[in-house]
């Protein structure tokens, strides 16, 4: 009975090496769950969702910096916080001296908004001495 023993040890005595499958399972979920967190979290916009006006060239969006959102109606929002024209003014103030000279605007208006509107807010941000203002678009599908 000395050579006879079983046990997972092939000839020689040596042991059979086994990948293990549960660990590798784990890490590949862990893998996909956080690209798919990351993947939603990419393209975020800070301001209210608005129809946003087309065009051919784009860059990419920094979202660094506040959102204001110009609606279809004319009102404004400051990030999603629906607000009045004077916290406008108020928030835009704050903004400038929290961040001083990198402080940033992303107007976020909808394509059918007053243009009149986009004008004042663009005209009120760069008063308030904010020099850095984009204007957030959707590039047009290729056809």
């Amino acid at each position: 009975m000395a050579g006879s023993s079983s046990g997972g040890t092939g000839p020689g005595g040596s042991k059979k090496a086994r990948i293990e499958i549960i660990p590798l399972i784990d890490v590949i979920f862990f893998l996909l769950a956080t690209f798919v967190l990351f993947t939603l979290s990419l393209n975020k916009s800070g301001g209210l969702a608005v129809t946003l006006p087309q065009v051919v060239t784009s860059d990419p969006r920094d979202p660094t910096g506040a959102t204001i959102t110009v609606t279809q109606e004319g009102t404004l929002a400051w990030d999603k916080d629906p607000i009045t024209l004077d916290e406008f003014l108020i928030r835009l103030q704050n903004l400038k001296q929290q961040m001083g000279p990198d402080a940033r605007i992303l107007i976020n208006g909808d394509e059918n908004a007053f243009f009149s509107q986009a004008r004042y807010v663009f005209d009120e941000v760069r008063k308030a001495g904010i020099q850095k203002v984009l204007i957030e678009t959707r590039t047009k599908p290729a056809q």
